[in-house]
């Protein structure tokens, strides 16, 4: 008779715990807003959007659908349009580029580096006489060193618009990522730190006009004060509900980002040895970024024997989109080579990372990619 041998499972993300951990909290907010009738701006929306803009210490949070319309809405109040170029990293999520096209700009790729985020010499290679905007990507809930970024943004009369869609809550120098140029955007997609049930994204920026504009664009340009449509707009509207469920877990925001660097410093303080790889900085290593691990983000030897090897044991990975940087996919038309980027792409895994893993969930983790590598 054979005995069966039970494997630890660790998923990457566990979607159905992220409305089993709060079920009693969500009912009550999705009954309390349903019961109201309160589905499109609404008062749970304005209290969100002060909430953040609070958080940030910025003066205006406008939500909308998803950080990709955020983007779009934000390129197109900076003034960029058809016959400009936007500088973006090509290691990021393809939302990004596209904004840029649908704005009636042209997306140009350039390198990350070694902390994966946006080569600000990579930048200066790359402007013409037809850059308008540089887009930095604050990746895995890192905040970009953007000294060097302003500093080319100024010599060459740049504007900034960025996509910190994956790190609400990271700073550079003490400044919160979306706060640096003339608009940030976030997204609250199911799976980033903070999520709703579906797509949601909002715009932060300190600027007044840029503020009014976003609004409008927003709500087929209907000025929210007169009701009167005067210029053409767009439905980028986040629901109220998705604001109601954001504004629940907003709430206990810090918490949540303890616990994520807590799992980060766990994965650190089990893997830092290991010569095979390299891993993103531990919480509190550097003096200029905090950090709140959106994504644990390794590069690994032998990544996909890795990976499979992980599997194997019961545990969840992913390599971000597709394992492709933007400029490799080929129907998109870019003819560049990025190297640097290529390379990391061959390399990048990431680990379970989240609310939903528990302190022997992590350490399990590191002991079977201890295993491999000693076995290897």
């Amino acid at each position: 008779m054979s005995l069966s041998v039970s494997v630890r499972t660790v998923p990457f993300f566990e979607y159905p715990a992220f409305f089993g951990r709060q079920e009693a909290e969500f009912t009550a907010v999705i009954t309390d807003v349903l019961r109201r009738g309160a589905f499109i701006l609404q008062k749970d929306l304005f209290e969100f959007e002060a909430a953040l803009a609070n958080y940030l210490g910025v003066k205006h949070a406008i939500g909308l659908s998803n950080c990709t319309d955020a983007l779009i809405v934000a390129l197109k109040c900076a003034g960029i349009g058809a016959g400009d170029e936007v500088i973006f990293p090509s290691h990021t999520f393809v939302a990004s580029p596209s904004s840029i096209h649908w704005a009636g700009a042209t997306p140009v790729p350039v390198e990350c580096g070694p902390d994966h985020l946006i080569d600000a010499q990579a930048i200066r290679k790359a402007v013409t006489s037809k850059t308008k905007a540089i887009m930095p990507v604050s990746l895995n809930g890192r905040t970009c060193a953007f000294d060097p970024i302003l500093e080319i943004a100024d010599e060459f009369g740049l504007k900034i618009v960025e996509d910190s869609a994956q790190a609400l809550g990271s700073k550079y120098k003490g400044k919160f990522a979306g706060t640096f140029g003339v608009a940030g955007t976030f997204s609250f997609y199911p799976a980033k730190i903070l999520g709703c049930f579906g797509d949601g994204g909002a715009l932060v920026t300190d600027d007044d006009e840029v503020a009014h504009k976003a609004k409008l664009y927003r709500d087929h340009g209907r000025d929210d004060e007169t009701g009167e449509v005067v210029q053409w707009g767009m439905n980028f509207r986040l629901d109220n509900l998705q604001a109601a469920i954001l504004n629940l877990q907003f709430k206990d925001y810090d918490e949540t980002i303890r616990r994520r660097r807590e799992v980060a410093s766990i994965y650190d303080l089990g893997l830092r040895d290991l010569p095979q790889l390299a891993l993103p900085p531990a919480p509190d290593s550097d003096k200029d970024h905090f950090d709140v691990y959106q994504n644990y983000e390794i590069e690994a030897d032998r990544r996909d024997d890795l990976r499979t090897f992980l599997k194997e044991n019961g545990i969840g990975t992913l390599i971000q989109w597709g394992g492709k940087a933007v400029h490799q996919w080929e129907q998109l038309g870019f003819k560049v080579s990025l190297p640097e980027t290529e390379r990391m792409f061959e390399r990048c895994l990431l680990l379970p990372c989240n609310l939903f893993v528990s302190n022997d969930d992590v350490r399990y983790v590191v002991d079977k990619i201890r295993e491999f590598y000693t076995r290897s």
